[in-house]
Formats: C-alpha cells, sequence, structure tokens
C-alpha cells in the first residue's frame, strides 16, 4: 500500500494529543505520514508527538465564538497550510476544525476529506433567545457547506447522527457510526473500589451544559442525609459561553459540598471514586464515561444523546432524565444506601467496555473507512512522497 501523507486537525493540541492519540498512532503504525494540526501547542505536546514521529503544525483558531473577521482570517491561513502540506488526507474534528478545516481543505483540492462529530455541543442544545437561534442556523449551514465534499462523516451516537439528516446537513448515505473516541483497556485496567464513605466524581469541563449545577445542587440534598459522602468535582474552567465562573466553583467549595482539584489526572481520583456521575444535558460519547467503566466503575448519567450508550440500566448504572435534580439524588441514594451494588456494577461496567468502547475497534473501524488500514510498505513509510 503506499504511504499516504494525513493531515488531523484538531481545536486545541492538548485535546488532539489526549483525545486522538491512539487514532494517530494507529496511522503511525500502519506506515502513514502524520501531520498534527492545532493552536496552542506547548513544548510537552511537541515533545509527545515527535517521540511517535507525528509533525506538529501550529494553526491559528479561536474554540469558540463568531467573529467573522477573524474566522476568515483562519480559514485563509488554514488554505495556505494545506496548500504548503498538500495532504493526501484530511480528518477534522469539532465544530470549527470540521467547518472552517475542511473548507480549507477543499479550496485546497485536497484529494480525501473526512469529518468526525464527537457531539453537538452547545450550539445544538436547547435556547430560545434569537441569538441562539441566528447561531445554531449559522452552524447548520457552515456544516452543509462544509462536510458536502466529504467522502464520509464518522458520528459517534445515533441521536446526533439522525439529527444531522433531519436537518439536512448531511447525508446519511455518508454517515458511518463510531462508538465515541474509545478507551485503551489495556492503559485503563480495573482499579480496586475505594473503601468507604462512598464518593461520586463528576469529571468534564465547567460548563452547565455538562449538568454542573444539578449534580452540586444533588450532592447538598444527599450530604443532608448523608454528610459523610464526598462529591469530586474533576474538571478545569473553560471559556464556552456556557463556562461556570471560578467564583461559583469556590463558593461550593467553602461550602463543603464538594472538593475541586481542578482539571487533573483522572487516574489518582478515579482511585478514590466509587461511582461516577455525568448529569449532561448531551454529549458525542464521552470518554471520561468509557475509562470510568473501563475502570470497573458504575455510571450515573442521563437518558439524553451520547450519554444513554454507556449505561443498561440496573446492569451498570443508571439513567436520570437531564436537569432532573430528584432522579440524581435518588440514583446516589441508591448506591449509598446499597453499597454493594457498586461492586456489582462496576464489574458489568468493565464487561460492557470491553464490549463497546475497545479503542483499537474504533480506530481499525475509522482507518478502514478512510482507506488507511493497509500497512505501507518500509521504503514508503519513512516519510518519503515517493509514490504518492
Amino acid at each position: 500500500m503506499t504511504c499516504r501523507r494525513v493531515a488531523v486537525i484538531g481545536s486545541h493540541a492538548h485535546y488532539l494529543v489526549n483525545f486522538r492519540g491512539a487514532l494517530i498512532q494507529a496511522m503511525r503504525a500502519h506506515g502513514h505520514e502524520v501531520l498534527a494540526l492545532a493552536p496552542d501547542f506547548d513544548a510537552g505536546t511537541r515533545s509527545e508527538l515527535s517521540a511517535i514521529g507525528v509533525e506538529p503544525v501550529d494553526i491559528s483558531l479561536s474554540r469558540t465564538g463568531l467573529n467573522p473577521v477573524r474566522d476568515f482570517r483562519d480559514i485563509i491561513g488554514l488554505y495556505a497550510q494545506m496548500r504548503r502540506l498538500a495532504p493526501d488526507v484530511v480528518l477534522a474534528y469539532t465544530v470549527k476544525p470540521v467547518i472552517y478545516g475542511l473548507l480549507a481543505a477543499a479550496l485546497a483540492r485536497v484529494p480525501r476529506r473526512f469529518a468526525l462529530i464527537t457531539g453537538l455541543g452547545y450550539v445544538f442544545s436547547e435556547g430560545g433567545s434569537p441569538r441562539d437561534w441566528i447561531i445554531q442556523a449559522t452552524v447548520q449551514q457552515l456544516y452543509r457547506i462544509a462536510l458536502r465534499g466529504t467522502e464520509a462523516v464518522f458520528m459517534q451516537n445515533r441521536d446526533d447522527a439522525d439529527e444531522f439528516v433531519a436537518r439536512r446537513i448531511v447525508s446519511c448515505r455518508k454517515i458511518i457510526p463510531v462508538n465515541g473516541s474509545g478507551v485503551d483497556l489495556a492503559a485503563w485496567p480495573v482499579m480496586d473500589l475505594p473503601g468507604p464513605p462512598v464518593t461520586f466524581a463528576l469529571a468534564a469541563r465547567l460548563l452547565g451544559e455538562k449538568g454542573v449545577r444539578e449534580y452540586v445542587t444533588a450532592a447538598r440534598q444527599v450530604k443532608a442525609k448523608h454528610p459523610e459522602v464526598r462529591f469530586l468535582l474533576l474538571g478545569g474552567l473553560d471559556s464556552n459561553p456556557s463556562a461556570i465562573k471560578e467564583r461559583e466553583v469556590a463558593s461550593w467549595v467553602a461550602e463543603g459540598v464538594l472538593e475541586w482539584p481542578g482539571h487533573v489526572n483522572m487516574r489518582p481520583w478515579l482511585a478514590q471514586t466509587s461511582v461516577f456521575v455525568l448529569p449532561s444535558y448531551r454529549e458525542g460519547i464521552p470518554r471520561s464515561t468509557q475509562e470510568a467503566m473501563a475502570a470497573g466503575r458504575p455510571v450515573i448519567t442521563t437518558d439524553a444523546p451520547g450519554c444513554r450508550e454507556t449505561v443498561v440500566v440496573g446492569e451498570n448504572g443508571y439513567l436520570v432524565p437531564p436537569r432532573d435534580v430528584g432522579s440524581l439524588v435518588g440514583a446516589m441514594l441508591h448506591f449509598v444506601e446499597n453499597p454493594q451494588q457498586i461492586v456489582v456494577m462496576g464489574r458489568n461496567s468493565r464487561r460492557l467496555a470491553e464490549e463497546r468502547f475497545d479503542v483499537r475497534a474504533i480506530n481499525e473501524r475509522m482507518l478502514s473507512a478512510m482507506g488507511l488500514d493497509e500497512t505501507a510498505s518500509p521504503e514508503q513509510a519513512d516519510g518519503s512522497r515517493d509514490g504518492v
């Protein structure tokens, strides 16, 4: 097979390594040359990519907001990079890389273009203001234009795929379903459960639509009955329009409702966790939940797009309606008052992670769809452009 030059475009360098790292390594294992395009590279991220033979490429791209002048400049910059790098294949994920990256790739005549939709985010969440409707309509139209020339669009859950088809953003013929980003089951083995008290953890960016405020309200009610129960909030502040401000989080900590270490390495905190909680309004399929399942933790999450895929009710956890604090409290109290269920449901979570979310199976499905699943010959895999 011929070595391909593949450009992977993300909205943040750290997340590109964290969430697409295994996919990038699979591309390299098949002998392809990989370019990682993102803003905000630091020395550590560059070093991680260089160590696996991937070239980091800086781009200008704001993650949030619609600024026509800035966004137009970013598209022109991406177009210049596409012309300079001349990739054979482009894979873009998250909103702006998909829209602006694929538009630039089309202008630069990149022959094969793919999109990965990792969730519809706050733009497609319920919002009644005129500004919300204008932004949603604008983003929908930009998606339509950008996805028109793609060979395939990878969607992480069926609800998002159905919504894209219903809104005529993309044809159902182009959609390829994948079970989230996947989790490396070897890197995330089952962890021993902690001793009492029962400890709940929510790990997410601190955004309103992640259900953070509902989690805090539920924590207050549970602690009123069982003051010994711990609640962890794991995640950093964000620039998203729906981001929760630091002063609000600090007030929760001062009140004694929860512990907030900020943006952290999940492993040591997951080791302290009895039950993982994500009361989000919608997701792609959350990576944090997949990691918690692999580690053998029961899950409480919402009966919402992308979240419901991670729970078989009564087997490895419970689904509650979005924004329903009472149901969330009831699910939490079930584990507090029946701690033996944590062991049983945690074991089932690991089984489901193995069946549904093995990153190797997910990545091979994507590579096959992109024609990158055969291994290039050694003489072509050394970065040479001969024969490309």
